[in-house]
Formats: C-alpha cells, sequence, structure tokens
C-alpha cells in the first residue's frame, strides 16, 4: 500500500504525523513557516531537494488518482487552500482570480523571489500529473496574465520552469 494514497484518503500520515485535514486547517503563518507540507499536499515522481522524507509519486499512485474521484476532490481542497494562502481563489467557473486576502498576501507572496516561487512550480505540476489539469492550466494563466502586465517582478527563467511545469 502507499503512504502517499493513505494520506490523502485520510487513513494514514505524513511522515511528522500530521493527518491531510489537519495540515489544510492551519493557518497562513503556518503554511509559511512549515516547508515539509508541500511535498505530500503536491508529490512529484523526483525526490525534493528539501524533504528526504517527501513521498516519491508512482505510477500506481498516479493511476489511483486517475480513478477515484475522492482523491482528485482532494487535492482539489488543497489546491483551493494553497490558493488561498497565495492570497487567490478559484472561482466558480474555472478560473483563478485575486482572492479577498490578496492585498494583504501579496507582499509576502508574489513582492520579490522566495520559495513560495519554488512550490508554485511543484504545484502546477502534480496537479497536471494528478488528473487536474484544468485547474493547473487556470492557475497557469493567472501567472501569465501578472508576468505579461509585470504585476511582480518574476524573473524570465522562473516564468520558463512555470511554463514547463504546466506543460508536463
Amino acid at each position: 500500500m502507499s503512504q502517499l494514497l493513505d494520506f490523502y484518503r485520510g487513513d494514514g500520515t505524513d511522515s511528522e504525523g500530521r493527518r491531510f485535514d489537519a495540515i489544510l486547517a492551519w493557518c497562513d503563518d503556518d503554511l509559511e513557516q512549515v516547508h515539509d507540507y508541500i511535498q505530500w499536499l503536491f508529490p512529484l515522481p523526483t525526490p525534493s531537494n528539501f524533504n528526504p522524507d517527501a513521498p516519491l509519486l508512482t505510477d500506481a499512485d498516479v493511476a489511483a488518482f486517475q480513478a477515484e474521484p475522492a482523491l482528485r476532490d482532494r487535492l482539489r481542497w488543497a489546491f483551493r487552500r494553497f490558493l488561498t494562502f497565495l492570497g487567490l481563489h478559484l472561482a466558480d467557473d474555472g478560473r483563478v482570480i485575486d482572492g479577498p486576502n490578496f492585498a494583504a498576501r501579496a507582499p509576502d507572496v508574489w513582492a520579490y523571489f522566495n520559495h513560495n516561487w519554488l512550490r508554485v512550480t511543484r504545484v502546477l505540476t502534480s496537479l497536471h500529473l494528478l488528473g487536474l489539469t484544468a485547474e493547473s492550466r487556470a492557475f497557469f494563466d493567472w501567472l501569465t496574465d501578472a508576468h505579461d502586465r509585470d504585476r511582480f517582478p518574476f524573473p524570465d527563467n522562473t516564468f520558463r520552469h512555470w511554463t514547463n511545469a504546466a506543460r508536463n
């Protein structure tokens, strides 16, 4: 059995003993300060440089996400929570838009290069791999609009990483 799938189904914990629901209930400060949860919420098939205990996404895990709507629903829940942390919102029409807390979050998240921009790459890739391609595309569309309007100081190499992540 997969520890990742147990975690996502609510039957298990991450490597630190935390449950999926508990992590999503954290305040934004906790999401900002703790660095070893993102790899569990948005897994990849490649090892994390920052969290050696992070799960590696397997073909069997991907197949489970493709086959089980409940897993994709929980991934969408994690994505919505992460968007709120970033000051964004997934609108009813599927677009990612500025959220009600955008002005409060933008100085910490978007005003300068920081670890959250690396998290964005992970989230785009994980969503795409696990079957939420529309959500990954909507997030990338918001990033593209912000980049094209020079809304934030996104370096070209960072935007290239996001572009590649959204396409993989």
